[in-house]
């Protein structure tokens, strides 16, 4: 299986997650992304999963999940879109 993203190291400060994906770090304002981790306690927000196919980062004390694509901003087109020639 080939990986979406490389996750790499994740942490907190304040209500501002910073990780690294695919080798660039990304800072994150929590109470954009998840009501969950923003009133979440540190404890909380460390117990984290990244996923095996780097799609997403999960929270199971939180059952909160987020896209990786979503929180760096990445968009992908609609497989059904149409290609004009």
């Amino acid at each position: 299986m080939n990986e979406a993203h490389s996750i790499g190291k994740v942490t907190f400060r304040g209500n501002t997650m910073r990780l690294t994906v695919d080798g660039r770090a990304y800072s994150v304002n929590l109470a954009e992304h998840s009501r969950k981790l923003a009133r979440a306690s540190a404890q909380q927000r460390r117990r984290f999963e990244a996923s095996p196919s780097g799609y997403g980062i999960h929270w199971p004390e939180l059952d909160e999940d987020l896209s990786i694509d979503g929180l760096i901003g990445v968009r992908h087109a609609s497989p059904l879109a149409k290609v004009e020639r």
